[in-house]
């Protein structure tokens, strides 16, 4: 039982991992990639804690949560199990929370918050990885960095040595059609590939991280390494006090 008494049904959650699986080995094949080759990372900010367990039991081992709020109860429940991906908009006041605790930070965006990981990384004795969070797409509604921008912050966070940029993330619109998304996830996969061939990091930046319940199978064909799915995935427990 969740914790407002309603009952989590384990089964339902097999049937949706056993059906995403398929969606990602089509995908793969259509696009002649490797099933290896796509991380699936679990959101859990709309399910309950005891949701979160059965995620983690039933071996979907990368946890994405968006607000330490909501996730502070389920990693401190469930922190050693697992990989623990941030996946929203990161406050520079909060770094203190997540750093530490969530082994790949994936919203990246500006100068202050990357000082503040760096810093904090460093108190700590630990690397943090990081993706840039890119905002292909140009809707103001989103954060991210412009695609121009992404050259010159590499270059300007290139001494942050308790930082390293494993990879890019974009979020696409929400879209009816997810042909529609297609450009968006060309576009950060483009951007990528330029990055490295301008040699701005010591090592390659190899991840993506694009696609969510709705795209994630256009993202796949695109060349997401990581794909974010929560609804799809794990479900959405309307009225959840982790919402």
């Amino acid at each position: 039982m969740d914790w407002a008494g309603r009952e989590v049904t384990s089964v339902s959650l097999e049937d949706r991992i056993q059906q995403v699986n398929q969606k990602i080995e089509d995908a793969c094949q259509r696009s002649n990639r490797a099933r290896e080759e796509v991380n699936v990372i679990a959101v859990t900010k709309y399910v309950s804690l005891e949701t979160t367990g059965a995620v983690l039991q039933h071996g979907l081992e990368h946890i994405g949560e968006n607000r330490w709020q909501d996730a502070q109860a389920k990693w401190e429940a469930f922190g050693q199990q697992g990989t623990w991906h941030f996946i929203g908009h990161l406050q520079t006041n909060k770094v203190k929370d997540v750093i530490g605790k969530f082994r790949y930070i994936h919203s990246l965006d500006r100068l202050s918050l990357a000082k503040e990981l760096d810093k904090k990384a460093a108190a700590l004795g630990i690397q943090v990885e990081t993706f840039l969070q890119v905002n292909i797409s140009g809707e103001e509604s989103k954060y991210g960095l412009q695609p121009e921008q992404a050259k010159p912050f590499l270059r300007e966070i290139s001494s942050f040595s308790n930082l390293k940029v494993v990879g890019l993330m974009t979020m696409a619109p929400h879209e009816e059609n997810p042909e529609l998304t297609r450009p968006v996830f060309r576009g950060l996969r483009e951007l990528r590939d330029d990055l490295n061939g301008q040699a701005l990091t010591s090592e390659p930046i190899t991840q993506l991280s694009m696609g969510m319940s709705n795209d994630f199978e256009v993202a796949i064909e695109e060349g997401a390494t990581w794909v974010r799915l929560g609804s799809i995935l794990v479900g959405k427990e309307e009225g959840s006090r982790w919402a």
